[in-house]
């Protein structure tokens, strides 16, 4: 991830986002081998998730968005889910 990138386009620090979410669905992968095995922590997710987390706080940021109380909100919306359906999935809006 570039340095600059709190400075970067919003259609940068989306490219962004997506490629380190990327690296963290390949770090998953190579904890379960690519699948064919359960998968065995790996210390590098930690660090492959903290760059995404980063990402997705300077979309937050361009858009002047509070990410905690985006958070909470998303909390509460899977809670409704949950208690009106029994599953969080968002088939049941």
């Amino acid at each position: 991830m570039d340095d600059n990138s709190i400075n970067n386009p919003i259609e940068n620090r989306m490219l962004d986002l997506i490629d380190e979410v990327g690296e963290v669905a390949k770090e998953i992968n190579k904890m379960s081998q690519y699948g064919t095995s359960e998968p065995k922590f790996r210390e590098e997710i930690k660090l492959e998730i903290g760059d995404a987390f980063y990402s997705l706080i300077t979309v937050a940021n361009y858009y002047d968005i509070d990410i905690l109380d985006s958070l909470e909100k998303a909390i509460d919306k899977y809670k409704k889910r949950v208690e009106k359906k029994g599953d969080p999935g968002s088939g049941n809006d």
